[in-house]
């Protein structure tokens, strides 16, 4: 256990660490850039036995049924590859012009 956890002393505070990253999301049309944030709890929220949560930055889907990839796991790694894999699956629709390469 990291020291920065003991600085919680109710568990419903949900004290987390950020750790962030981008993907480029290549899709036609151009590249979306994405930033996902993923927390680590210093004790899983209620209702969670995971300490890890990635969210993107903004949603895919948005024509048929929008929402936000995100993701949960026992480590940064795994919450962030099952952010990362809605990310590739889904089509982002949305207002933001694509970067051309």
């Amino acid at each position: 256990m990291n020291d920065w956890q003991f600085a919680q002393e109710n568990p419903a505070e949900q004290l987390a660490q950020l750790y962030f990253f981008s993907i480029m999301k290549r899709q036609t049309g151009g590249d979306i850039p994405f930033r996902i944030t993923v927390k680590e709890f210093a004790a899983p929220p209620p209702g969670q036995r995971l300490r890890f949560f990635a969210e993107a930055d903004k949603p895919v889907n948005q024509k048929t049924a929008s929402f936000v990839p995100c993701g949960w796991g026992n480590t940064v790694f795994n919450a962030l590859v099952d952010c990362v894999r809605l990310i590739r699956q889904f089509p982002y629709e949305g207002e933001e012009p694509p970067v051309r390469a």
